[in-house]
């Protein structure tokens, strides 16, 4: 069990998150929804101590997530990357396996054989000596979630993973999300998803700064949670195209 307790993040004297409380099992796919500014990337990277909050904790079977830093992974979102940066596809995904080499900086046999595997897994090991920045959209994405699987972590905090990517990388994605679930890890996902894509979620948070609703998507998604979350009805969102972009794409 995942749980954070009254978490409270404040940027520039305004408050980003306001005591926000919920818990999430294991074997489970979490989906993050709510609008622009709503605190989805905030609440992610405080829960990874990334950035402060000025209250709450965060526990993973009853003890501080802060003491298990090697049980939680986590993919950020395209922009907090820098694309250009000299690096290759195998370089990229070995660099999670630093707090298992030795302390001379031996990569191990068996961190090798994770890499390769994890890049087999996203369909890239053949790219594997490639500069990332040689890539596509679809190819990048896959390539941090070989570096987050590369990490054997209980817990994967993944923003927005679907950004930018084509329709071959979005069904693999989801079939791995789906492995994932079977072998027991918890996945929280930012997203930007509407409609029956956020069915495939065990679980839905919906967040506007503070937690407006939480349960499965047929109790979170109700008239009464979309207005609370994004003061517009569901009519509105579901038939204009331009309110959906706007209003849910994060």
């Amino acid at each position: 069990m995942l749980e954070v307790q009254n978490l409270s993040v404040d940027y520039r004297e305004a408050s980003a998150l306001s005591d926000i409380s919920f818990s999430l099992k294991s074997s489970s796919l979490v989906g993050l929804i709510g609008p622009n500014g709503a605190g989805k990337s905030t609440l992610l990277m405080s829960m990874l101590y990334l950035i402060p909050a000025q209250k709450g904790q965060v526990f993973y079977q009853e003890r501080p997530l802060k003491l298990q830093r090697q049980k939680i992974a986590y993919l950020p979102q395209r922009s907090q990357i820098d694309w250009d940066y000299p690096v290759t596809v195998w370089n990229v995904v070995m660099m999670s396996r630093t707090l298992h080499s030795s302390w001379f900086g031996k990569i191990s046999r068996q961190s090798k054989e994770i890499v390769r595997e994890v890049l087999e897994r996203v369909e890239l090991y053949d790219l594997r000596d490639r500069p990332i920045k040689q890539l596509s959209g679809g190819q990048q994405q896959r390539v941090f979630l070989a570096r987050a699987l590369a990490q054997q972590a209980d817990i994967l905090l993944l923003d927005e993973p679907m950004t930018a990517v084509d329709k071959k990388t979005e069904a693999l994605m989801w079939n791995i999300f789906n492995e994932l679930k079977q072998e027991g890890k918890t996945l929280l996902i930012s997203c930007h998803e509407w409609g029956d894509t956020l069915d495939r979620y065990d679980q839905l948070l919906l967040l506007n700064r503070h937690l407006v609703a939480s349960g499965t998507p047929r109790q979170v998604l109700t008239p009464a949670n979309i207005q609370a979350a994004y003061g517009a009805s569901v009519e509105q969102i579901n038939h204009s195209d331009r309110a959906g972009e706007e209003l849910l794409f994060c």
